[in-house]
């Protein structure tokens, strides 16, 4: 499971100083981009540049168990659960201190830019998503 780490900052806090929901989303795409560089050796610069593709979410799915507040330390759970012939299945668990605090699960389709429709993952690509999903069952 790839463990991306976010501490949370003014700027994704309501008045309240707790987390807006939607910034949630902000910190589950840098998730998403990181696990994508670092995991994948596939970076979002060179996906969206010269390879001219990209992954947009397709279906999406978010419970919030508990809030969290200005200078909590968020931990990211990525883990594979499904891989297709172009569109993968994340779950990704948001954790602080051992207390759940969102679980999303998400779908990713890869597509070409220049069509937007979606097209086969390269196929070294998804040889890695296929290994990192073994590695997770």
């Amino acid at each position: 499971m790839f463990q991306y780490q976010q501490k949370v900052l003014f700027q994704h806090c309501d008045p309240a100083g707790i987390v807006f929901y939607p910034r949630y989303y902000e910190m589950l795409n840098a998730c998403v981009e990181t696990w994508f560089d670092t995991q994948l050796n596939y970076s979002f610069t060179y996906m969206h540049g010269a390879a001219g593709g990209g992954v947009p979410t397709v279906r999406h799915s978010a419970d919030f168990h508990a809030p969290s507040r200005h200078g909590d330390d968020l931990g990211f759970g990525l883990r594979i659960i499904r891989v297709g012939k172009s569109s993968i299945d994340l779950v990704i668990k948001v954790t602080c201190a051992g207390q759940l605090r969102v679980h999303f699960e998400t779908r990713l389709v890869f597509i070409h830019q220049d069509s937007g429709r979606s097209e086969p993952w390269p196929a070294d690509l998804r040889q890695k998503l296929i290994h990192i999903l073994g590695e997770n069952t």
